[in-house]
């Protein structure tokens, strides 16, 4: 996928969330988001896009803390929002391929852009679902948003970050994410961690539905039973109760 579709989604998703925010009180908790509240996820993700325009630009920084930032008034939000968006797009246009500081080493600068699409387009999900609001994820986002989180899980790294993510070390356990198109994501759980390939066959659980369904799954963003499973439910349960984005 490349700098062009990434920045795209970035932006559709960006106004998605701004516009399924403005139905709803601002200080209404998001049950999807460790139920902060909403001024509080919308305060994130615009701090979020900020700070990786500013690693891109000027080097790695602290996490910021999501409970300090300042969105302003709700009536300011979309294009406080925006202009995150559009800051975090021309950073990375202007790197180009230049290496940047991720947490996972040294990568192109697009890796911001990718990693920031794929967390807004959880978010938009989390205010559409909080407002009652449809939300639409194209396939081929969808698909990347999946892949991408899986080569985060994947990492040695992830699992230093956070002990839940240790705990999807395993023995050989397997997972199948299986979309109504394209052979599906393969995942096993290994005494080194996750490893996973794009294929078909048969696993210990296959998850199957539309690929954005399985992506709102994969996230915890709808329950396990909005797509059809089969085999050990446990494993799946397992694996989604260490992995919410």
């Amino acid at each position: 996928m490349d700098n062009a579709r990434l920045a795209e989604g970035l932006r559709e998703h960006t106004a998605g969330f701004a516009e399924a925010a403005a139905a709803a009180d601002p200080d209404v908790r998001v049950p999807t988001c460790p139920e902060w509240p909403l001024r509080v996820l919308a305060g994130h993700l615009g701090q979020a896009h900020r700070w990786a325009a500013s690693i891109v630009r000027e080097g790695p920084s602290p996490v910021p803390d999501p409970l300090d930032a300042d969105p302003g008034a709700p009536g300011t939000w979309s294009g406080w929002l925006r202009e995150g968006a559009a800051d975090l797009e021309a950073a990375v246009q202007a790197a180009g391929d230049t290496p940047v500081w991720t947490f996972f080493g040294p990568q192109p600068a697009r890796f911001w852009l990718r990693r920031m699409l794929h967390d807004t387009t959880i978010h938009h999900a989390d205010a559409a679902l909080l407002t009652g609001r449809a939300f639409t994820v194209a396939p081929d986002l969808a698909a990347d948003a999946i892949s991408e989180w899986l080569e985060v899980l994947a990492d040695p790294v992830t699992a230093s970050l956070n002990p839940d993510f240790a705990e999807l070390r395993g023995t050989g356990q397997t997972l199948h994410l299986r979309p109504d198109a394209g052979p599906g994501w393969l995942i096993t759980r290994t005494p080194d961690g996750v490893r996973w390939t794009w294929e078909t066959g048969t696993a210990d659980v296959t998850l199957a539905g539309p690929v954005e369904d399985l992506l709102l799954v994969f996230t915890r963003r709808l329950p396990l039973d909005r797509v059809t499973v089969t085999g050990d439910e446990a494993l799946a349960a397992h694996w989604l109760a260490r992995t919410a984005a």
